[in-house]
């Protein structure tokens, strides 16, 4: 990959975007992980007014940590950088408390879901007061690979600027544009949960060999003839979560009425 003529590439694309909309500036969501970093840095370069918002949810804080110095390396590189920090903890105890979830694996997963839902919800919030797009920070694997996203919340967004690019991909980016090394060298983490699960943990396959299952399945590598055990389970994996996740990339359906029942 031609890095440098990637990351220019993308960052006249935001540009040309934001101002085609008719938008002021860029508000990103800042979680301390890799895709945030390299997404936040990218939006920077565009020279339009950005916003990162640190939006903390019962948050370890190494998570915490990491993002807020990834912010103040932000700030003291580009002068268009404005920041938020917002404690949302109290706003999803609130949501748990009316709701009475059971302690059941599926109602965790869903308050895991709310979590980046209440997130969005407040990036639009401040995209609307300063007529800004809400920028994606999602990566090629998990928007279109696996769907390791929350449909309407880090799935809700107005522009994806990384959404073409492989986890790999991203890491180049990142060293590239020099990005904090706490974060190029952290666990992927989507930070929805009060454990220390990693992305791997989720998912059951770590994001190389998952850019490896998608390149065979999806792509124009060539399938092996003599796979291991592992690459016979990484296929699996991406096959059923791939599978699964086609009704969070599909246009919203429509019920079409038809003509003769008009």
């Amino acid at each position: 990959m031609r890095t440098n003529q990637v990351i220019d590439f993308i960052t006249q694309w935001m540009k040309d975007y934001t101002l085609s909309a008719r938008q002021k500036g860029l508000v990103i969501g800042i979680s301390g992980g890799i895709d945030s970093a390299v997404t936040s840095t990218l939006a920077a370069k565009t020279g339009l007014p950005t916003l990162v918002i640190d939006m903390p949810i019962h948050q370890k804080k190494d998570q915490q940590s990491r993002g807020l110095e990834h912010i103040t390396w932000l700030k003291s590189k580009f002068d268009n950088v404005e920041s938020l920090s917002l404690d949302l903890t109290s706003t999803f105890d609130e949501f748990v408390k009316v709701v009475e979830p059971e302690n059941q694996e599926q109602t965790l997963l869903s308050l895991a879901n709310t979590r980046a839902r209440l997130r969005m919800a407040t990036l639009y919030y401040y995209a609307g007061i300063h007529h800004y797009l809400v920028t994606g920070t999602g990566n090629k694997i998990e928007d279109f690979g696996v769907g390791f996203f929350t449909k309407y919340g880090d799935g809700g967004v107005d522009i994806s600027p990384i959404a073409d690019l492989m986890k790999s991909e991203v890491y180049e980016i990142a060293k590239e544009l020099n990005i904090i090394s706490s974060i190029q060298q952290a666990k992927p983490t989507d930070g929805l949960w009060e454990d220390n699960r990693t992305d791997e943990d989720q998912i059951g396959a770590s994001y190389d060999e998952l850019e490896w299952a998608m390149n065979v399945l999806l792509g124009s590598q060539k399938k092996p003839t003599d796979l291991t055990e592992r690459q016979k389970e990484v296929l699996a994996i991406f096959q059923r979560l791939n599978k699964a996740m086609q009704h969070k990339v599909n246009p919203i359906p429509v019920a079409k009425i038809p003509k003769e029942l008009r």
